[in-house]
């Protein structure tokens, strides 16, 4: 089959590809065009749009880059109809994605929604859209089938998280091998993963790099995101005590005693490593206080919510400051907080449904139900 993906974000590019792999194990046939990054890339296909030129966040950022959006939506339309793909693909990214969503449906292309938007944080009202134009959902949270079949009445697929395949598929490295590899010291590693785009980098790392003096007894490694380049992050480090590693997170994670987090997928990724985390978010002041009006949830950290209780610190808006921080990562360097948070995270993961959500989703995407 003919298969059109959107991703529109780097944690969508990871879970379409792995997703583009289970595909052509089932299909032979497979033939991909697509919106997304690097690693959909790899997998083949022609890659329409990167998702570096999609990627805004905040109300803020959205209604200043609202030309750009209209135009790739538009372009987007145009190429759907020039190409005429058997299946559509999309993944989360809703505000782009349901809107194209409503167009291949008009246009009688099916569609299929892998990760779906977080309708039970807010614009719950866009269940009526999804209702309407998407033919097959796939969740990836366990609430959210009982969000989608008991209070909307929307039957939907519940495929488990694919972070545990993506994780749990990965080559292992060993902490020495990592330390020789880029030339780090022998001292215990704190990762710093300040987020994937430039606006939150820019307000989260400067904080996070505050405590680096105080904790002269771990080294501190960023964990670059592939969308950016060294030069951009090199601006913010001032001490020797803290090293860049790019397109490594993974590797990072799996070597590290502890980690300061921006909120988003980063956090369950964190959490599944099992590295105790300090969760951390700072938004436009404006764009944060219309979603504080907005946004009905009480924790932000998928591992909070999953979890449905305060398991790891947050630290939001006002709260995040370099003496919190300080305070609350010390917390989880030693002592029972820091075995709570190894509690909690075996917890998470039973709840999470086990691995294989990508070749789920591949066999009910080929063969729908």
């Amino acid at each position: 089959m003919n298969y059109y993906i959107i991703a529109g974000e780097a944690s969508g590019d990871l879970h379409a590809s792995n997703l583009m792999k289970a595909l052509k194990k089932k299909d032979a046939q497979a033939t991909f065009r697509f919106w997304g990054g690097d690693l959909m890339q790899a997998e083949g296909g022609t890659c329409v749009k990167h998702y570096k030129e999609l990627a805004f966040m905040g109300f803020m950022e959205v209604i200043a880059n609202l030309r750009t959006i209209m135009r790739n939506i538009k372009f987007c339309k145009q190429d759907l109809i020039s190409h005429q793909p058997d299946v559509l693909i999309l993944v989360d990214y809703p505000g782009f994605n349901l809107r194209i969503a409503e167009f291949a449906k008009k246009n009688n292309i099916p569609v299929h929604y892998y990760i779906s938007p977080q309708l039970w944080a807010w614009k719950e009202n866009r269940i009526r859209k999804i209702k309407r134009d998407v033919d097959h959902m796939y969740v990836i949270l366990p609430f959210e089938k009982d969000f989608y079949e008991t209070i909307h009445a929307f039957p939907v697929h519940f495929v488990g998280h694919p972070l545990l395949d993506a994780i749990n598929t990965r080559a292992q490295i060993s902490e020495a091998e990592f330390k020789k590899t880029h030339k780090l010291s022998n001292k215990p590693i704190i990762a710093l993963l300040p987020g994937s785009r430039k606006q939150e980098i820019k307000k989260m790392l400067s904080v996070m790099l505050t405590v680096v003096p105080k904790f002269p007894q771990y080294q501190f490694i960023i964990a670059g995101a592939p969308s950016q380049e060294y030069s951009f992050y090199h601006t913010f480090i001032k001490n020797t005590n803290v090293k860049f590693i790019a397109n490594k997170t993974y590797d990072l994670l799996s070597v590290s005693y502890a980690a300061l987090v921006t909120s988003g997928t980063a956090t369950l990724e964190t959490a599944l490593f099992k590295v105790p985390e300090v969760v951390c978010y700072k938004g436009n002041p404006i764009s944060y206080h219309i979603g504080k009006r907005l946004v009905k949830i009480k924790y932000i950290s998928l591992v909070n919510l999953i979890l449905d209780r305060p398991a790891v610190t947050e630290l939001i808006q006002g709260q995040f400051t370099p003496k919190n921080l300080a305070k609350e990562l010390e917390k989880i360097l030693e002592g029972e907080e820091r075995s709570a948070v190894f509690e909690s995270y075996f917890e998470l993961e039973q709840k999470l449904g086990g691995k294989g959500a990508s070749d789920k989703t591949a066999s009910l995407i080929i063969n729908p139900t």
